[in-house]
């Protein structure tokens, strides 16, 4: 047998050492290697199964200028993100299957990793025909109004879940309270959007939604939001590692929905480590000329994609979190969570990884790949990865993309034009 390509000495999270044999995309062998067209030595560093970021914004088509396809996925392979999920509030929203459709063609000719797109969710969008044109899921979801989503009333989301359940579809939820005028400050915006009503907010999509709906909870950013939620949990490293009080009051760079916590919060936020599911990025780049507005007016929304793992590697490191909660955060849990193949170690996984070092660095934002140009997370500890490999093709290497490889995932709705 000639392979495609075989990563030598792998350390796998049981701790022991293997060789890893990837043909045609797959994990065929793992144990001694055999002759392969490609050999990578993991000695020396952390491999990780490939991330699925499940909560992007890509932006793209009229909003280009702040990200594309192209530009949003390469950040998202220099992180160790291998497959990511666009959410529906685009310009236009997609509510329809043709919109669905177009979505996915731009991403077809300009991704350099693996894909999926969500379908809006409005009373009048039409929920069956993208869930059979191939969308991953529904949402995200507005209970609250944000950048580009309007919050949706307690009858229309009533409405809608019924919908979405008899579709047999997974949910996805931005689950915020707002009040007061305009927040002028940082923790201003913190209090229009109090903890304690996403905490509500949760709490009343749990009784609104059918019994057995499958609802996924987007960015929780407190503890109790947390603890009250009936599905499961997607936590940001923005909310895990930034806390409002690290920037001047009027930072619009820092502006995010839901917004910053205090520190007391964010701490509160790692002690339910357990209980979150998924870390996603809720990557959602504007250019420094959009955020540099009265913080009244500034658009609310970061990117991340490319930071999100590199920040947990750190935790890793330092011992803070295990290496294998990691790993099921940001790449098995979300992959059973949408029903794609998961990465990994074992024959039959899908052959994505990220090589680790172990040398801690920090981010500066004129390394990193989004177009934007900036990051809210400028001097914190990070480890990049050095080596990433995508359906085992060797796509990513010392700061450089070799090859793009692109690769649609339908969500389980999705009737091809054959069927």
């Amino acid at each position: 047998m000639t392979a495609d390509l075989v990563l030598r000495n792998v350390l796998l999270p049981t701790g022991r050492r293997a060789d890893i044999t990837v043909s045609d995309g797959i994990v065929r062998h793992v144990g001694a290697a055999v002759r392969a067209d490609e050999t990578i030595d993991c000695t020396g560093y952390t491999c990780l199964p490939g991330a699925v970021d499940m909560h992007v914004h890509m932006r793209g088509g009229v909003q280009a200028e702040k990200e594309d396809w192209r530009t949003g996925t390469v950040s998202a392979v220099a992180g160790g993100v291998t497959v990511v999920v666009d959410q529906p509030n685009t310009v236009p929203s997609l509510t329809t299957p043709e919109l669905l459709r177009a979505r996915i063609r731009e991403a077809e000719e300009q991704a350099v990793c693996g894909f999926a797109v969500n379908a809006g969710v409005v009373p009048e969008a039409d929920l069956a025909g993208m869930w059979e044109a191939g969308a991953m899921a529904f949402g995200e979801t507005f209970a609250a109004p944000s950048s580009y989503g309007e919050g949706l009333s307690t009858g229309a989301l009533k409405e809608v879940f019924s919908r979405i359940h008899a579709l047999g579809g997974l949910t996805t939820i931005h689950a915020e309270e707002v009040s007061g005028r305009a927040p002028a400050t940082l923790a201003d915006h913190d209090r229009a959007r109090p903890g304690e009503g996403e905490a509500r907010a949760v709490e009343e999509i749990a009784r609104l939604a059918p019994p057995g709906m499958r609802l996924h909870f987007c960015h929780l950013s407190t503890a109790a939001s947390v603890r009250a939620a009936h599905g499961t949990v997607e936590a940001t490293p923005h909310h895990l590692f930034l806390s409002h009080g690290m920037f001047e009051d009027g930072d619009t760079r820092a502006r995010v929905n839901p917004p910053l916590r205090d520190e007391e919060t964010r701490r509160a936020l790692w002690s339910c480590w357990e209980r979150i599911d998924v870390i996603a990025s809720d990557h959602a780049p504007h250019t420094l000329r959009e955020k540099k507005v009265p913080f009244e007016t500034a658009p609310s929304g970061i990117p991340g994609v490319e930071t999100m793992v590199p920040l947990l590697m750190v935790a890793v490191q330092k011992r803070q979190i295990t290496l294998a909660s990691a790993i099921e955060k940001t790449s098995w849990r979300p992959a059973a969570i949408l029903g794609i193949p998961r990465a990994g170690f074992e024959p039959g996984d899908r052959a994505d990884y990220a090589l680790y070092p172990d040398g801690i660095t920090r981010i500066d934002s004129s390394c990193l790949h989004a177009k934007c140009g900036w990051s809210p997370f400028e001097g914190l500890e990070a480890v990049f990865p050095q080596e990433v490999i995508i359906r085992g093709v060797r796509a990513y290497a010392h700061g450089d993309l070799r090859e793009a490889c692109p690769a649609w995932y339908p969500g389980q709705g999705y009737l091809s034009p054959q069927n």
